[in-house]
């Protein structure tokens, strides 16, 4: 076997298999630092092996034994011959040879394998932990991305992704975070956590903060991943659904909002006919089963909705606005921001006119809501300019232009000044 066959191996199981290996190492050891430590080091002794010897029989078996192996020589380098580290000598068999047949399941059980990694999910997000490093360790360790993957992602340097998760596995060390799925009277609010983390990785991949793409489609393609696994770990939870929902009602636009040269297309000019029906379809048997599992609809559910409102239209004109607006209303209720405020003041915009959405913007910029980001003066510009007030609504765009990262975006802005004249 070629090298660069054996890493492709090692690349598609360790993406496939990455979380179950370490949420079986983790309650195994009983610490989840190490347990992620010892699966990178299974992974890196894959990638000498494999291109050399071949690619096992079990590939996943091997990552895990060869884990297993590396949990004993570092109890024995600490020289830590207690019970634990007896336990695991008698699963492993003395001298680091191969466990005795069904070894392996007792740590590979399938009927734990679900709890392990909604424990693995749970224990990544947890709100001891900063955002960003939620986000680094839910992409590592969840979705078995490289640091390099994850820096080039969010555009950062590699050394700042590996400080995160260095910082995160102490931080959850120090904090004495055990690796288990919260009791129940826990699980809603911490549920909670997790949602979000899944919907900032989403967020940052269908529209780029920054860099010269609009949309990072692995991103946004490992949130929904990590929102299908979800949903199988958790199915009585109606916003895990709802999630769900949303992501793939709002990457189902992703054929359609860039050009051929990777420019962005408005939604007014996109051709609904690229859309992918799949996807659309998809979001809204989830968002069904979302409504149907819950006692009315939570946030995520609430955006979906919107985002379904967009899916069944057949054009901008023919969209229910005054349903979008009802919804943003209900949002902007339920978990309100001056995002909400500011997407709820466009849809006012189309279905009553800039004139009634204009005082909502305004109010916005007069409460320094979203101060530094492109979005208020970017809609503020937008409603300007429908109302013919072309001086203010230049000024309005130019602030978007320099407030704005992506280039992409820059060169939208633009080209709505030119159109001022």
């Amino acid at each position: 076997m070629g090298d660069t066959t054996g890493r492709e191996a090692v690349a598609a199981v360790w993406r496939i298999e990455s979380a179950r290996i370490v949420g079986a190492l983790a309650r195994y050891t009983g610490d989840f630092a190490l347990a992620e430590d010892l699966a990178q080091e299974a992974l890196a002794e894959a990638l000498v092996r494999w291109p050399r010897d071949g690619v096992p029989d079990q590939p996943a078996g091997w990552l895990l034994t060869t884990g297993r192996r590396r949990a004993i020589d570092a109890y024995r380098r600490r020289a830590a011959l207690d019970e634990r580290y007896a336990a695991l000598a008698r699963d492993l068999g003395e001298g680091g040879a191969p466990a005795p047949a069904g070894g392996d399941d007792v740590l590979w059980d399938p009927d734990r394998i679900d709890d392990d990694v909604l424990a693995l999910i749970f224990v990544s997000c947890h709100p001891v932990l900063s955002r960003e490093a939620r986000v680094a360790l839910t992409l590592r360790v969840v979705g078995g991305l490289t640091s390099d993957e994850i820096a080039r992602a969010f555009l950062v340097p590699t050394a700042t992704v590996q400080a995160r998760i260095t910082r995160a596995k102490k931080a959850l060390g120090a904090a004495g975070v055990p690796f288990a799925v919260p009791p129940a009277v826990e699980r809603r609010d911490r549920l909670g956590t997790v949602l979000s983390v899944v919907y900032v990785i989403f967020t940052e991949g269908s529209s780029a903060t920054s860099g010269d793409a609009l949309i990072r489609f692995d991103l946004a393609g490992e949130a929904q991943r990590l929102a299908r696994v979800l949903t199988r770990l958790v199915p009585d939870e109606p916003e895990v659904h709802a999630l769900l929902a949303l992501l793939e009602l709002t990457a189902a636009r992703f054929p359609a909002r860039t050009g051929p040269d990777g420019e962005p297309v408005l939604l007014e000019h996109q051709d609904r006919r690229r859309w992918d029906r799949s996807a659309i379809r998809r979001g809204r048997a989830a968002l069904a089963r979302a409504q149907v599992a819950g006692r009315g609809l939570g946030p995520y559910g609430l955006q979906a909705a919107i985002a379904e409102c967009h899916a069944v239209a057949a054009s901008v004109e023919d969209t229910d606005w005054s349903r979008v607006v009802r919804l943003y209303e209900a949002l902007g209720h339920l978990a309100p921001s001056a995002v909400v405020d500011l997407n709820r003041a466009v849809a006012v915009s189309m279905a009553s006119g800039p004139a009634a959405a204009l005082p909502i913007v305004d109010g916005l910029a007069d409460a320094d809501a979203l101060a530094g980001s492109h979005l208020l003066p970017s809609v503020r510009g937008e409603l300007l300019t429908r109302l013919g007030r072309r001086d203010e609504a230049r000024r309005e765009l130019e602030t978007a232009v320099e407030r704005c990262a992506n280039e992409r975006e820059r060169a939208l802005l633009r080209g709505k000044i030119a159109d001022l004249g």
